[in-house]
């Protein structure tokens, strides 16, 4: 028994001191390496064409636009004192028109002209335009200040930029306004009044305002019209009487608004406008007759 025991503790250790079992990877022996057999499709997979690529490319580099409503808030901003204490009053007013300026473009289209506007180094701009089609579009907010009158004067005020609204008509001056046109302006021209309690008779033309540089809009449009429908002031045709010898016409044409600084373009202007067809720089007897009727009507 005692030998048998001893022969099975010699064979346990001829067993552990054995070979070591075989490892995978040998030293100094190459590894193994594996195919993978999962085969990629080229047409599955969509590349960006280069226009997509470079479309991306602009939207990134496109600058953060600035609304109309932006640049008021940067102004109101501007406009506080930063070296005074602030508290806001409860009443106040923003600053409404009280007269409306009646353009024609003297550019080809619609599209030109809002495209004119819209040019930094033009300098000039409307609130609204209108095409021949009747089409009607708003440029600008009715509060802010449009650049459409330039140096101007009516009555007392110097700067009509200021107080007005700018409408340009699409038209070339040389040709007729169409129906669909004044209908257009007609019907902008009731809600403008009635929204900003605009007097009858401060609708007036660029001319009005500028009689030495303009002459729009062109002898061609329709101011008895526009008179008949409650903007602007006309004359009445069956009352025409000769004025009082000491009648100053000079004096009402300035009573009326207009500037006589530069008397022989206002006269032209006045006469533009009323008489149609003389705009000659002399005041005749019947033009005087219609300016005497238009001074004791309205001023």
């Amino acid at each position: 028994m005692r030998r048998f025991c001893y022969f099975i503790f010699v064979l346990f250790l001829l067993a552990s001191c054995g070979a070591p079992k075989q490892r995978v990877l040998r030293s100094g022996s190459a590894p193994i390496l594996r195919a993978d057999t999962l085969k990629i499709d080229p047409d599955s997979i969509k590349l960006p064409s280069i226009a997509e690529s470079l479309a991306e490319k602009q939207v990134m580099a496109l600058p953060v636009a600035i609304t109309t409503e932006d640049k008021i808030e940067m102004l109101m901003r501007e406009g506080i004192n930063k070296n005074a204490d602030w508290s806001e009053a409860a009443h106040y007013d923003i600053r409404k028109p009280n007269f409306v300026i009646i353009h024609h473009t003297a550019q080809h289209s619609l599209a030109q002209t809002i495209r004119t506007f819209q040019l930094e180094h033009t300098k000039v701009s409307a609130h609204y335009v209108i095409g021949k089609d009747g089409r009607i579009v708003q440029m600008l907010n009715d509060y802010l200040r449009s650049w459409h009158a330039g140096r101007s004067k009516w009555g007392n005020i110097t700067d009509m930029n200021s107080v007005s609204l700018g409408i340009e008509l699409d038209n070339n001056g040389r040709e007729p306004f169409p129906e669909a046109q004044i209908n257009a302006l007609v019907t902008l021209l009731d809600t403008l009044k009635t929204k900003y309690q605009i007097p009858f008779t401060n609708f007036l033309g660029h001319a009005d305002v500028a009689p030495a540089r303009k002459n729009d809009p062109s002898v061609l449009f329709p101011w008895k019209r526009l008179a008949d429908s409650g903007f602007g002031v006309w004359y009445d045709e069956n009352n025409l009487v000769s004025p009082p010898d000491n009648f100053n016409y000079i004096d009402a044409l300035r009573i009326i608004g207009y500037d006589v600084s530069n008397l022989n373009k206002t006269i032209a202007a006045f006469k533009r406008k009323f008489i149609v067809t003389d705009i000659s720089e002399t005041l005749t007897e019947y033009d005087k007759r219609i300016l005497y009727n238009l001074y004791r009507r309205y001023f």
